[in-house]
């Protein structure tokens, strides 16, 4: 039988690897807004198998589909910061893409905060992608923009085909989750988070053609950590890593490997 914290960490945190054995690390993954944990399923066969991959299962959408949405970023990242906790009892790093990102480094934040001084960093690295740093984000209002509105900026971002909304009954099951998340990402946007200097590592990565981000908005991530800071940008969009995944999670493999104290393969 599980125990109540392992519950807890499976009800946030879907395991998209299957091998079992006992993990050298775990890369948690942190969808954008309106994502799923499922969005990262095809990272499975890109990951070496000493690596454990999980997804955040956001509430409101797939298996959690009859829970409420998170109304606030307070809410969803001391809610994941309980859920990771079982998981460090190996080195675990987050991957967080677009609203994820911020979601990510809100939970790295937390456990900074309460970890000892003795103890190592965790998350070991962030990899943050598609997001600007923490007061430099373009802040919208399309969390209370019309159904058309909110439906033409995702496609346009590249985050969802045209056709996912003319089925109706699609268009009612997807179009809440997406625009609750807005909403949360837009209320987090206007405050400042305030968080203490990590001892991270964090990688940036963006894509070059991302019409809401500029490298300085990228770059900005830079103020959040003592540690190392590199960025990255691919050719593309808001979701180059849809046609980059492979190139992408080897990178963050390669940044991974040297932190967990050996070399890059």
């Amino acid at each position: 039988m599980l125990s109540d914290d392992h519950a807890l960490a499976d009800r946030w945190l879907r395991r998209i690897t299957k091998w079992g054995g006992s993990p050298r690390a775990r890369l948690i993954c942190f969808p954008h807004a309106g994502g799923t944990a499922s969005y990262f399923r095809d990272w499975a066969r890109l990951v070496p198998p000493d690596i454990e991959v999980r997804a955040v299962r956001y509430p409101g959408r797939e298996d959690r589909l009859a829970d409420s949405f998170a109304e606030t970023m307070e809410e969803l990242a001391e809610a994941l910061t309980s859920a990771v906790d079982p998981l460090l009892d190996r080195p675990v790093a987050f991957f967080g893409h677009s609203m994820g990102a911020s979601v990510a480094y809100e939970v790295a934040a937390r456990l900074h905060a309460r970890r000892a001084p003795s103890y190592a960093p965790a998350p070991v690295a962030l990899f943050l992608s598609g997001r600007a740093g923490p007061g430099h984000e373009h802040v919208r209002s399309l969390g209370e923009a019309d159904d058309e509105a909110l439906m033409a900026e995702v496609v346009g971002m590249g985050g969802m085909e045209a056709h996912t909304f003319s089925d109706p009954e699609l268009r009612d099951l997807v179009l809440p989750a997406i625009r609750a998340d807005f909403r949360l990402v837009e209320r987090y946007g206007r405050t400042s988070p305030g968080n203490p200097l990590l001892d991270t590592p964090v990688f940036a990565y963006y894509g070059d053609r991302d019409d809401h981000l500029d490298p300085a908005a990228v770059n900005a991530w830079s103020a959040v950590t003592r540690g190392p800071f590199v960025t990255r940008s691919f050719t593309g969009g808001h979701f180059y890593l849809a046609q980059h995944a492979g190139r992408l999670v080897g990178d963050v493999i390669g940044g991974l490997r040297p932190l967990l104290g050996e070399p890059v393969r």
